[in-house]
């Protein structure tokens, strides 16, 4: 176990970011978005159906995601 607990674990974010990186560099990030792709009509509702159900849930979009970065002083 990481030694802080509770809002995070450093150890297991570490982990988790070193494992991301090396699969977004294996470079089967693409086989692996065709193969999460619905195989069905009937898969494709029910995948539309469950984000509908969780965007219902949240308290609406970060407004981070909106806002333009500062950009550095020309001095």
């Amino acid at each position: 176990m990481g030694k802080i607990q509770g809002e995070g674990d450093y150890e297991s974010a570490k982990k988790f970011d070193d494992a991301e990186a090396a699969f977004v560099k294996s470079g089967k990030v693409d086989q692996a978005a065709r193969d999460a792709e619905p195989k069905s009509d009937a898969e494709a509702q029910d995948m539309q159906n469950a984000e509908e159900t969780g965007k219902s849930r949240a308290k609406g979009e970060d407004p981070a995601l909106y806002r333009r970065a500062k950009q550095p002083d020309p001095k």
